[in-house]
């Protein structure tokens, strides 16, 4: 092990081979990707289902061999791989200090720093669920880990809050199982898994979808009895009368992913209130220099494939800082307009000759959408689409010649028919 590399990744889910990889390949030989799990892959490895790879590969793929054809690309390459091995801080000169086993604490330096470390989900005791704390009572991706990792079942008759989907394949993989899952229960109006899952995991199944819905109390004292759920109001508070009485030995919880922001934010990096991670431009170069972000750690991803396309941006980038400096860069804001929740990037240097992805999500249904990316009252371009949807993050292109009419603050704005 050296004390210096090039470009450092952290975190080896999804996102950090296709980092590493990308920076290697760009010219920069010195990199490491430090990972605190026994061997890379992140959550793909326990997501035995398939449908991953259909963008990028053009094949239908299971989460492990997501995975492998990233792992098969590394061994290839002189890239080093340290797992087993925890970060404990990260300072804004990029001096990582990381603790494990054969080494015990010990401190790098890097040129680069890419930010890999993806989510972490939300937990029940975010949400203040009424009840005692009794067994069978699990985050949707411990249970998924149970059951494709361990071999074991959680529970027989089960219950899950919120359609992410996580949370809808395991409705699925529960059945599958020999379980009974007996209701998916969404506060929101919509769900917030994908199309494809609804149909595939739910309707497929006959499992019953109840959103505007959520679980008010949480029966049993040594394992779980059943829950009370309840229709919410437009505000998302229960209402009195509507409740009913499901009986239950597991609940689920699939209410959302939060970012690994404790580095990030122990070496100065901005957050977005958006996306809950970084603020970064379009080569993902975050406000801390030479220390830059991808996948689920800077924005939730639907879909692994654009995981690693995100990925690549950020290791060329960071290979390109390592192997010549920091760039001139000039900036301009992006900002979504009614009805946005984000856009990434946050800033764009104007000083480029590529075209630039922007990437956004809606907070309502729209159909028959347009898109106008105006700078005040002009616009720059519009994209139509022919529907919208919360659960859907949407990504459209912004010319490099079309930067070129921009001197002020770019604008994601929306038409259409709401839902």
């Amino acid at each position: 092990m050296k004390d210096n590399y090039g470009v450092v990744v952290i975190g080896g889910g999804a996102a950090g081979p296709a980092t590493a990889i990308k920076a290697y390949d760009c010219g920069e030989k010195s990199v490491l990707i430090i990972e605190r799990d026994e061997q890379l892959g992140g959550i793909l490895n326990q997501c035995i289902h398939n449908g991953f790879g259909l963008t990028r590969f053009k094949e239908s793929l299971t989460g492990p061999e997501y995975a492998d054809r990233f792992i098969k690309e590394l061994e290839k390459r002189n890239i080093e791989v340290m797992t087993e091995t925890t970060v404990l801080s990260l300072s804004a000169d990029k001096k990582i200090t990381a603790i494990n086993s054969q080494c015990g604490v010990f401190t790098i330096f890097a040129k680069s720093v890419v930010l890999a470390m993806g989510c972490r989900e939300r937990s029940r005791g975010a949400l203040n669920i009424p009840g005692s704390r009794p067994a069978g009572i699990f985050s949707a991706g411990a249970a998924q880990k149970f059951v494709n990792i361990k071999g074991f079942l959680p529970g027989k008759n089960v219950v899950i809050l919120g359609s992410g989907d996580i949370g809808l394949i395991m409705a699925r993989r529960m059945t599958l199982e020999g379980a009974k899952v007996k209701a998916v229960c969404e506060i929101m109006p919509y769900s917030s898994g994908l199309t494809r899952n609804i149909v595939q995991c739910l309707d497929d199944f006959g499992i019953p979808l109840y959103l505007s819905h959520t679980i008010t109390k949480i029966e049993g004292k040594e394992r779980v009895t059943g829950v009370v759920v309840s229709k919410v109001d437009e505000n998302k508070k229960p209402i009195s009368g509507t409740e009913i009485h499901i009986g239950c030995d597991t609940v689920l919880f699939s209410v959302g992913l939060i970012p690994e922001n404790e580095l990030s934010k122990e070496a100065g990096v901005e957050l977005s209130p958006g996306t809950k991670g970084a603020v970064v431009d379009q080569y993902r170069e975050t406000s801390v220099k030479g220390i830059f972000a991808c996948g689920n750690v800077l924005q939730v991803h639907d879909l692994v494939d654009f995981v690693s396309e995100e990925a690549e941006i950020a290791g060329k980038s960071a290979a390109e800082y390592s192997l010549s400096g920091e760039k001139i860069k000039n900036y301009i804001a992006t900002r979504g307009g009614s009805g946005i929740s984000y856009v990434l990037p946050q800033k764009i240097d104007v000083n480029t000759e590529e075209d630039i992805s922007l990437y956004f999500r809606v907070r309502l249904t729209i159909r028959n959408a347009r898109v106008n990316l105006k700078c005040g009252e002009n616009i720059i371009a519009t994209y139509k689409k022919p529907i919208l949807v919360p659960s859907e993050m949407q990504k459209v292109k912004l010319s490099a010649t079309a930067l070129n009419n921009i001197s002020g603050e770019l604008s994601v704005e929306l038409e259409g028919d709401k839902q």
